[in-house]
């Protein structure tokens, strides 16, 4: 089997850290990455997929290393037309990368994976029973994320500025949640990455789930 892989992104993703799993088993050259706003200013983001007030919202991170929040509605349409597409040239996997409670998104043929769907009942059956610590780059995901986690058991705990740039701040964030209670830290932003959280786990001797990986793992065993 000659599998192929569509990654579909919002926003500006840096791929190239979930590439190696991704890879195991087919080639870069069976890959494609196509992003909606990934050469779009925040001008032309804001004319094109703008939020009226009172909107359900999706941040994503534009060329410019900016966030911007865009209409929900407005980006998941664009998002499935260009699933459809990616559909009708035969791709046998899709995979949806990036924050977003997309609920609508389908395809016909390939097999579609969307974080929003997979991650939240993956984390849950792995913690079962555990509190779970999550770390946030931003305070603008917060709300995002507190939707996201409903469903796990416990509800979870949150540090929404934890830096990405400063290694000792981000321990620091992480040790936080571990003395309120939590025994699982969950990093879900593509901002983290895996020195994150080897740097997290050795230094607080907790789990720690970095959540875009999980979902590379799942799409690698399916690219057979």
């Amino acid at each position: 089997m000659n599998t192929s892989l569509a990654i579909v992104t919002a926003g500006v993703v840096p791929v190239g850290e979930v590439m190696p799993l991704l890879t195991e088993h087919i080639t870069e050259q069976q890959i494609t990455h196509i992003s909606l706003l990934g050469r779009l200013t925040r001008e032309e983001a804001l004319e094109d997929y703008g939020a009226a007030p009172g909107e359900e919202t999706v941040l994503a991170l534009l060329r410019d290393g900016e966030l911007v929040q865009l209409s929900l509605t407005k980006v998941e349409l664009a998002l499935q037309g260009m699933i459809e597409l990616l559909d009708n040239q035969d791709y046998d996997v899709i995979l949806v990368l990036g924050n977003g409670r997309y609920t609508r998104l389908s395809a016909r043929n390939a097999m579609l994976l969307v974080p929003d769907r997979l991650i939240p009942p993956l984390v849950a059956s792995i913690v079962e029973g555990h509190q779970v610590g999550i770390l946030l780059p931003t305070p603008e995901l917060l709300s995002f994320q507190q939707k996201k986690w409903r469903e796990l058991g416990n509800s979870p705990l949150y540090t929404p500025a934890a830096s990405l740039s400063d290694d000792s701040a981000l321990v620091g964030a992480g040790r936080e949640l571990v003395q309120r209670g939590a025994d699982v830290l969950v990093l879900d932003s593509l901002g983290f990455h895996q020195h994150h959280r080897d740097l997290l786990q050795r230094a607080l001797d907790v789990p720690v789930l970095l959540s875009h990986m999980l979902l590379a793992r799942l799409t690698s065993e399916l690219l057979v």
